[in-house]
């Protein structure tokens, strides 16, 4: 270890913030990374435990305590090797991760945790401006084709490890850039997309193929969920094509609100309003862009989508925000000694509340109100939580003011239509069905079809996408091959 007292001389450094005034003109990123003494100090509170749960924490299994130590000795160019052998995309992670890794760090018990988010934002920063990102070219080529159906994390996670192993892989994707939800979803103020285009660069120069715009199967007619394909391919077509397929998409299908007025002009999904303010931010035109200039917006759902809801509001010039979480306010410090190492449920504040939120708990809509079509308010009601069953409060009826609602309460499933039309079975969720296990690895009932990713587990973390994406690969490489060097 670094320094064996540092977790006892140093406080833990947070990343700062540029100021909510400043950040709130623009959609930049505005977190202020590390420098290299605050990196240091911080590193020097690993303690390199004996058993370090932070490895377990983290869903990609980085070598937490290896790259710390590292960075502690200033050796930042084996900390971005140790770094890249478990985790495609530290850029990813150290931006927008929750990090579950700081949750299981054993300082936590009954300290602040060390930074280890700041401090792979750090490495991977410094990789970059050093020029040691560079392609990883593989040995040899296999003669093998792979299509990977979707480029979000998993995906490209999937792709980039499967080209490294010398397959001739095209990585599909049915909007107009590579990404996924990291391109249209996110807001750029958490994740600029030129961590994306250098990603890119990189796979393409290691053999990757790019094909976007192109749809594979197809999307209900009344589906709202984003799609700027301008041509489509048949799953037969994929299968006849290439000697493996993954199915990486996204659980893309939003949970709805069954209520009075969910027609009304005005009410909407967030991933119709946050990709629309991707795409401007990319320089193209958006014929209607939803907007929240002047205008009072209610935000229904209280996780990270929510949460960038707001943060993009704010940036329109919104009048009021405001976002409503069902579930009770949780405690603003977690019993430590009771969940440690897992991941606690405590109130958590982001950068976007900090810049100018209202946010109701324990509050749920009953009816959306208009006039001449528009919305114009909504009907709330307080609920507690009895013997594990939801109930309203009586007398708790209140109406307030919308111009704008955001639905933004999760996602249910992957769209359905695409994974019946290659015949794979789901489970009890509507995701596609295939085991994570050695023998399984992630394989479909449909012969040389895999999924991996949030299409196979449900809504989730990118961590656990670009895990999903690296194991899926091997899983391929097995099967193409016989046997595989890619890590698992």
């Amino acid at each position: 270890m670094g320094k064996i007292t540092g977790f006892m001389e140093y406080e833990r450094i947070e990343e700062g913030y540029k100021p909510v005034p400043e950040r709130l003109k623009n959609y930049r990123e505005f977190v202020i990374g590390l420098d290299d003494a605050q990196a240091n100090k911080q590193a020097a509170r690993c303690m390199d435990c004996g058993t370090p749960f932070c490895n377990n924490g983290c869903p990609v299994n980085n070598i937490i305590p290896d790259f710390n130590d590292m960075v502690f000795r200033a050796d930042w160019k084996n900390a971005i090797d140790t770094l890249h052998s478990t985790n495609n995309f530290p850029e990813f992670t150290g931006r927008i991760c929750p990090a579950p890794c700081e949750a299981a760090c054993t300082l936590n018990v009954n300290d602040d945790a060390v930074g280890i988010k700041s401090i792979e934002h750090a490495i991977i920063d410094r990789a970059w401006s050093e020029g040691w990102v560079k392609p990883v070219m593989p040995k040899h080529k296999t003669g093998k084709k792979v299509a990977v159906v979707g480029s979000g994390p998993a995906g490209m996670a999937a792709a980039q490890q499967l080209a490294r192993a010398g397959h001739e892989v095209t990585l599909f994707e049915k909007n107009d850039r590579i990404g996924g939800l990291l391109r249209y979803g996110i807001p750029d103020f958490k994740m600029e997309k030129v961590h994306i285009d250098r990603r890119v660069e990189q796979m393409k120069a290691e053999g990757v193929n790019f094909r976007t715009g192109v749809m594979v199967g197809a999307l209900p007619k009344d589906s709202k969920v984003t799609n700027w394909a301008k041509e489509s391919i048949s799953p037969e077509q994929l299968q006849k094509d290439f000697d493996a397929v993954i199915l990486t998409g996204g659980a893309e299908q939003s949970r709805d609100l069954p209520v009075p007025g969910r027609d009304l002009d005005g009410v909407h999904f967030a991933m119709e309003f946050l990709p629309q303010q991707n795409k401007v931010n990319a320089g193209d035109k958006v014929k209607g862009q939803l907007r929240a200039d002047g205008k009072h917006v209610i935000v229904i759902g209280g996780g990270d989508t929510g949460s960038d809801c707001v943060g993009t509001s704010n940036r329109h010039g919104a009048a009021s925000v405001t976002q409503f979480e069902l579930m009770p306010q949780p405690p603003e410090e977690e019993n430590r000694p009771m969940t440690w190492p897992y991941w606690p449920i405590k109130l958590r504040t982001s950068s976007s509340h900090e810049e100018g939120c209202e946010r109701e708990f324990a509050i749920s809509t009953k009816e959306l109100m208009g006039e001449k079509g528009k919305v114009t308010g909504l009907k709330t009601v307080r609920v507690e939580w009895k013997d594990g069953k939801m109930v309203e409060v009586p007398g708790s009826e209140q109406t307030l003011k919308a111009d704008l609602v955001l639905l933004a309460m999760g996602f249910v499933s992957p769209v359905a239509s695409v994974l019946e039309a290659f015949g794979i079975e789901k489970d009890n969720r509507g995701n596609a069905k295939a085991s994570t296990d050695f023998t399984g690895g992630y394989a479909t009932n449909v012969p040389k079809v895999f999924a991996a990713g949030d299409i196979r587990r449900g809504q989730s973390l990118v961590v656990w996408a670009i895990r999903e994406g690296r194991q899926a690969a091997r899983a391929v490489d097995e099967f193409l091959m016989g046997y595989s060097d890619l890590p698992r």
